[in-house]
């Protein structure tokens, strides 16, 4: 409540009293909100989460963006899909930071900080730093994107002023039980020296990650384990044998799925052991034109106390922007 310098006497003696009801007011509201989120979460039996494919805020979206605004790469329909989940989960293909130190290498990226809010405010909650672009702009381009996107309201995964850190399993939920992501980049960077003790991305080798998924599983054998790497070739439809060995490693470990990127493209994906892989999701937000880069799957987990449900959800790109495809455009 303000008050204008004009006020009188006797209206500034009544002001307490009326202060003190409105507060009392507020006190109940606020005490009663907060008792129905509390009750909301205790008996909250149900969460989804939604993992999309590689964000890209450069080149020929940062174009977009200038054109139209942040807001326009989010049409109605994939806007509508975004806000439906609890949690929304995406691989942000370069850093968001002022500081350009750039790496010496092929395709170098970078994005400004102050869309990454549009992210939050259109469902995101969580981005994967664990890439092969999170350090264009070098390890305080990397641990300045870390802190912007902190800053946004969004939590960053795979990454850390430490290696150990960077790969540490994130908690994405506790209801209806523990869900778990673990993160690793498994490609080898350009120009730029693994330091385990410096700021870093996850690199967490098949054999390390193998080993955290068994200890998770021991402590809480009922949570939710899900892993994502960035790995395989570009621009093909199919994961190398080696990645299937490795993603069958993880699944026997007592991963409960595999949802990977980097390829740009939407490889074949499986169900081993009744847990689904995906090799590959492909893009989300990208300025690749190619049909081949073009088509993707955004992936809907539900979790309750004794399953787990998947949905894919087909996505077409185009200008740059993400399109949930209806049946009959499928």
């Amino acid at each position: 409540m303000t008050h204008n310098s004009t006020t009188t006497k006797a209206t500034t003696r009544r002001a307490p009293a009326a202060l003190l009801a409105v507060a009392f007011l507020f006190t109940i509201n606020a005490t009663a909100q907060s008792n129905a989120t509390a009750t909301n979460n205790i008996h909250r039996d149900t969460t989804t989460l939604l993992f999309t494919g590689d964000i890209l805020l450069d080149r020929g979206v940062r174009t977009v963006i200038g054109h139209q605004g942040a807001d326009a790469l989010f049409l109605p329909r994939t806007d509508s899909l975004l806000r439906s989940c609890n949690h929304v989960v995406g691989n942000l293909e370069c850093p968001a930071t002022k500081i350009k130190q750039p790496v010496f290498k092929h395709f170098i990226f970078r994005a400004e900080p102050e869309w990454l809010p549009t992210l939050r405010d259109h469902g995101f909650t969580h981005l994967n730093l664990a890439n092969n672009h999170s350090i264009d702009q070098g390890r305080k381009g990397l641990a300045d994107t870390k802190a912007n996107i902190e800053k946004a309201g969004i939590t960053a995964i795979g990454a850390g002023a430490t290696m150990d850190e960077a790969s540490q399993p994130v908690l994405i939920d506790s209801l209806p039980r523990h869900i778990w992501m673990i993160a690793s980049n498994q490609l080898q960077f350009e120009n730029f020296p693994t330091l385990p003790h410096t700021t870093s991305v996850s690199q967490e080798p098949i054999d390390s990650i193998t080993a955290r998924i068994l200890s998770l599983r021991h402590r809480d054998p009922q949570c939710i384990i899900i892993v994502s790497l960035h790995w395989g070739w570009e621009h093909t439809m199919k994961p190398l044998p080696q990645q299937i060995m490795q993603a069958h490693k993880l699944i026997n470990a007592g991963a409960d799925a595999l949802i990977c990127h980097h390829t740009h493209t939407l490889q074949t994906h499986e169900t081993y052991r009744g847990k689904p892989i995906y090799y590959s999701i492909g893009n989300f937000i990208f300025d690749q034109t190619k049909p081949i880069n073009t088509k993707a799957l955004a992936v809907r987990l539900t979790v309750t106390k004794d399953s787990l449900t998947t949905e894919n959800i087909p996505i077409q790109i185009i200008n740059c922007k993400p399109h949930w495809l209806t049946q009959k455009e499928r």
